[in-house]
């Protein structure tokens, strides 16, 4: 039987980050993974160029059902600890918006220096292997694999979440946890884009591929970012976004003129403008694809600006500020970037990611109940727990 100080199962980002870790404290390591190409999440993220990490990282950007488990990780290995090995590695980036760093080039530029640390502190790696069972011993682990039987005093959990099954998402992580009796809290697909009701989407699929500005609100969170019509439904930033906070029946109000008074904007128009259309003052600030179709979605009468008498105009501007939607669904794990829920972190030591109830089992990275917002937040949570538990395996 091959023995190991410990094995990590999953060579993602927090796997492959934990594996290093522990290597360089002069553990014998071995990760496995069940996919062909690993790394497909790294290389697929911020459309091939990495979200790697986010400047504005701090606990509140992350949701857990205990909110505090977070901030032990974070603060102990932070973005700038993270920011500091790419440049070390020569890795060149940018800033694209609100704290989110990209690789200039490649995403591969990070998956290389992932497998070049493992390389270094002499880490091995072996895919595809399936895992058949995992045993408890008195000295820690056994795993049954086809490549034998292989031991181990310290196991990783680093298998990820139900997200983007193509990838090889799979459940695995959340059974190993049940198996050894630790709680699973029930997961759902996060940072997704909403679908929506027969009679929204038969209007609103005419504007596929336009994006808005704007704020999207729900369960007293609010993110101000863009919207983008798809066929199916709401993407963008700001959807994908909200769509953590947002559970079954629940409404989701948008503001399409967020930062700005849309009533005393249209009076103004109506004052220098008396008798353009409603459509034309409006065709200056949205295109006006998005006009003519909302016009009609939120029954508003098209008419020249001096007809409008009232509180008209204020009607109009509230239409566009306060439009409340309640989405048929999500498009689910198939395009969600993160999965909510997971091993429930009371059953976790937030100081070295170990199982209070198993010692020697210890989970990172997404399994857990811990999920950051879009925007680099949830490589970082890969990278600070990964780091943690490297330490103590």
């Amino acid at each position: 039987m091959a023995d190991y100080d410990v094995i990590v199962l999953g060579a993602g980002a927090a796997g492959l980050f934990c594996a290093a870790q522990a290597a360089k404290r002069g553990r014998s390591v071995l990760v496995l993974d069940h996919a062909k190409r690993i790394g497909g999440k790294i290389l697929m993220s911020g459309g091939g160029r990495c979200n790697f990490t986010n400047m504005y990282a701090a606990p509140e950007n992350y949701l857990s059902q205990n909110p505090h488990f977070c901030k032990s990780a974070l603060s102990r290995y932070t973005q700038w600890d993270f920011i500091a090995l790419v440049a070390d590695y020569g890795i060149e980036y940018h800033e694209k918006t609100l704290g989110q760093l990209f690789c200039n080039d490649s995403a591969k530029a990070i998956l290389k220096m992932l497998l070049s640390e493992c390389d270094k502190a002499g880490v091995q790696l072996r895919h595809p292997v399936e895992v058949e069972q995992v045993s408890k011993t008195d000295s820690g682990f056994t795993l049954a694999t086809r490549l034998g039987a292989l031991s181990c005093q310290s196991l990783v959990i680093a298998t990820g979440g139900l997200s983007i099954p193509k990838l090889g998402a799979s459940p695995f992580g959340y059974k190993i946890a049940e198996q050894f009796g630790l709680k699973v809290l029930p997961t759902r697909a996060g940072l997704v884009p909403f679908t929506l009701h027969e009679q929204d989407k038969q209007v609103l699929a005419e504007l596929s591929g336009i994006s808005l500005d704007a704020t999207a609100q729900c369960q007293h969170t609010h993110f101000h970012e863009n919207i983008l019509f798809t066929h199916r439904g709401l993407s963008g930033p700001s959807v994908l976004q909200i769509s953590n906070y947002w559970l079954p029946g629940d409404v989701v109000t948008f503001n399409l003129s967020p930062g700005e008074d849309l009533h005393a904007w249209l009076q103004n128009e109506a004052n220098t403008h008396p008798d353009a259309q409603l459509s034309t003052v409006l065709g200056r600030r949205y295109p006006k694809r998005f006009v003519q179709v909302a016009l009609e979605y939120f029954e508003l009468t098209n008419k020249p600006m001096k007809q409008y008498q009232g509180k008209q105009l204020q009607q109009v501007a509230e239409a566009f500020e306060q439009w409340q939607l309640k989405p048929n669904g999500t498009e689910g794990y198939r395009t969600a970037e993160v999965t909510l829920g997971g091993v429930d972190t009371d059953e976790l030591s937030s100081k070295t990611m170990e199982s209070k109830k198993v010692p020697g089992l210890y989970f990172i990275g997404e399994v857990m109940d811990v999920t950051g917002w879009l925007g680099g937040y949830n490589f970082q949570w890969a990278w600070s727990s990964g780091w943690v538990a490297g330490q103590n395996v």
